[in-house]
């Protein structure tokens, strides 16, 4: 077998490129893929992520849609239901509210209703989480709503590597798939392997770094600010594993387990709000399932309960920063301490 050249093994991409390259990877593999979303030809979406597809792949295939969410996932469904594979693009995640019906009432419901004779397998891309005073209607984090929603999968892919190889098994799916990408890691890089194989399989999270004392859990844009918390406690002699599901539907339990294993505490981190975030279900699966692993209280560290402020300063100051989760992971710390004391 031939050596793979060092430098292709190690090719960086930006968090946009990995997921543009999955969209022409798929495309060219399966010639009825199909795009459709609001701006994603000429312009290239508002972020830019589909720029150049229009010119490779054709109007037909590329579709431009007028200025309505409901009509985006209502064709894509439909398409979807016609045997058409199809990624539909939510300019922003806050604008899927307009389509909520054929996202929970529609598409989670075909496989279940029609006893397994058929299904919906298409792709949401959603732009989610905060980008510098983009204000209360364009910077929510609403990825546990759809995780209640039997019948969805959500993916949350945080690095370049994984938002290239989790699009291409969403893609592949049977189901439909919610792909949240945050607006801040679009410039990101990382390292990125080549070829149209390179998946990742949904429901396996990953250990993003190492360590014995604390597991702390982040995904999208708490997975960087937490990898930062991280190394500024090892300075304080507190080894953080950072763990990142990846997916959280499906959910790997038995990775979590793995790294409970190893520490014994949690730390969940998320963007959104704390009241009925997708923190709490990792909370309570813990809880239940992993109980005689623990060792001290599971801690969460979320955004608060407020509507998104437009001031930069403010929006800062709801979400998590790294200190926030520093302080959170030594809080356990101390817990674990006291447990141990009986005090």
């Amino acid at each position: 077998m031939t050596a793979t050249p060092k430098a292709e093994k190690e090719r960086r991409l930006t968090y946009a490129q990995a997921i543009r390259e999955a969209l022409v990877e798929e495309m060219e593999r399966d010639p009825s893929l199909l795009l459709l979303g609001e701006d994603i030809g000429e312009p290239g979406g508002v972020f830019g992520v589909t720029q150049g597809l229009l010119q490779r792949f054709g109007a037909e295939r590329v579709l431009d849609t007028p200025i309505s969410e409901e009509a985006v996932i209502g064709t894509a469904l439909g398409a979807a239901l016609l045997g058409v594979p199809t990624v539909a693009e939510i300019m922003f995640s806050d604008f899927a509210t307009l389509a909520m019906d054929q996202i929970v009432n529609q598409a989670a419901k075909f496989r279940y209703m029609t006893g397994g004779r058929t299904s919906a397998p298409f792709v949401i891309r959603m732009v989610t989480g905060t980008a510098g005073a983009t204000a209360a209607q364009h910077s929510q984090s609403l990825e546990a709503w759809f995780t209640a929603t039997p019948g969805l999968k959500v993916v949350t892919a945080s690095t370049p590597a994984d938002a290239k190889g989790l699009l291409k098994s969403a893609i592949r799916d049977p189901d439909p798939v919610l792909f949240f990408e945050h607006k801040l890691l679009y410039n990101s890089r990382g390292a990125v392997p080549a070829g149209v194989d390179s998946l990742i399989p949904l429901g396996e999270g990953r250990v993003a770094r190492e360590g014995s004392d604390v597991t702390l859990v982040a995904y999208l844009y708490m997975l960087p600010r937490a990898l930062k918390a991280a190394e500024a406690l090892a300075g304080e002699g507190i080894s953080v594993e950072v763990w990142d599901p990846r997916t959280l539907v499906p959910f790997d339990r038995a990775g979590l387990r793995r790294s409970l294993e190893k520490t014994g505490r949690l730390v969940i981190v998320q963007e959104a709000p704390r009241r009925n975030g997708f923190c709490a279900e990792i909370a309570a699966i813990a809880a239940e399932e992993f109980f005689p692993l623990l060792k001290a209280p599971i801690k969460r560290v979320c955004g608060t309960n407020t509507p998104m402020p437009y001031a930069p300063e403010l929006e800062q100051f709801v979400i998590p920063d790294e200190e926030r989760i520093a302080a959170g992971v030594r809080e356990v710390m101390r817990n674990a301490v006291r447990s141990a004391s009986g005090s």
